[in-house]
């Protein structure tokens, strides 16, 4: 217990160093995750709002030819500043709840182990989850409506700001206009984000124990590995929330609306398609993933390790 009140000392709960650290790896991370991913997102949204398209091959066809290569990163601004900002609050936040749950750990009477438990894991990417909710549920409402709008003149939005000032307006102010979605947005987070960061952890602290190296230790290829198959995992705990959120995200406001809350939205769909309506583009989101999560986390780790 002397160890360990020690180590409480040396290093109390969101220690301002490390959350620096934190922050700044996982905002690195996030403009890597936007690059590697804009032009598997963009089908995937096309995919999950319209029906003009067969498969994620005939989206991504008809998007290059109707509208050039450049469409590909339509809406690509919001995001690489967005989700620059909301990876930076993922790894900060988990960061933090990662030493809470450590001295509490350490500091318990029953003697706990210091690490983890895989459930301990998961609720600390829950709340990395949710506290990044609060800015990636307009910031993903913004970028569906850049990625689905018409192309060239009939287009609605002329840039991000333009688009917030409309969608605020239409939905009769901020909360009900750009925050469309929020609530079906904290669901999906909550749960996204709990399996990416347990995912990842289970497979480093496994690697790290099976090679008796430290973590630091750990090859980056590996690091890639992991995280690449965390977000696998992260989509498939939480695809059936995305499609929803995608759904109200585009949907119209006052008269136009088709969706009411996040239940109706969740009831309309089941009717209209069944169990299948809730996987909708799955397979490019599937194979956007991995190389996404695997630059994300290979980014953070890289730049961590930099820190120090």
């Amino acid at each position: 217990m002397a160890d360990a009140a020690q180590d409480l000392d040396s290093k109390p709960v969101g220690g301002a160093l490390d959350t620096a650290k934190d922050l700044f790896a996982g905002a690195a991370g996030g403009v890597a995750q936007v690059l590697i991913g804009q032009p598997f997102d963009i089908v995937k949204v096309r995919l999950q709002t319209t029906t003009a398209y067969s498969s994620a091959l005939n989206a991504a066809t008809s998007i290059y030819a109707k509208e050039g290569p450049l469409a590909f990163y339509k809406g690509t601004l919001t995001p690489l500043l967005g989700i620059g900002a909301c990876v930076s609050i993922q790894f900060g936040a988990f960061g933090w709840a990662r030493r809470y749950f450590e001295n509490a750990n350490a500091s318990s009477l029953s003697a706990a182990p210091k690490d983890l438990t895989y459930g301990q894991y998961f609720a600390a990417g829950a709340f990395a989850g949710v506290a990044n909710s609060v800015i990636s549920g307009p910031i993903e409402h913004v970028r569906i409506r850049l990625q689905t709008q018409p192309h060239g003149a009939a287009r609605l939005y002329s840039g991000p700001l333009d688009c917030v000032r409309v969608l605020s307006r239409q939905g009769g102010g901020v909360l009900r206009g750009l925050y469309r979605g929020e609530a079906v947005t904290i669901w999906r987070e909550a749960a996204a984000y709990g399996v990416w960061f347990l995912s990842f952890e289970y497979m480093m602290a496994a690697d790290a124990a099976r090679n008796r190296v430290r973590r630091e230790e750990i090859p980056s290829y590996k690091v890639a590995l992991y995280g690449g198959l965390a977000g696998e995992a992260l989509w498939l705990a939480s695809y059936p929330f995305d499609v929803v959120k995608s759904k109200m995200q585009t949907d119209g406001f006052g008269a136009d609306m088709k969706y009411r809350t996040m239940r109706d939205c969740f009831a309309q769909t089941w009717r209209a398609e069944g169990m299948r309506g809730f996987w909708k583009g799955i397979a490019p989101t599937l194979l956007r993933a991995m190389p996404v999560s695997a630059g994300t986390f290979a980014v953070v780790e890289a730049t961590k390790r930099a820190l120090g």
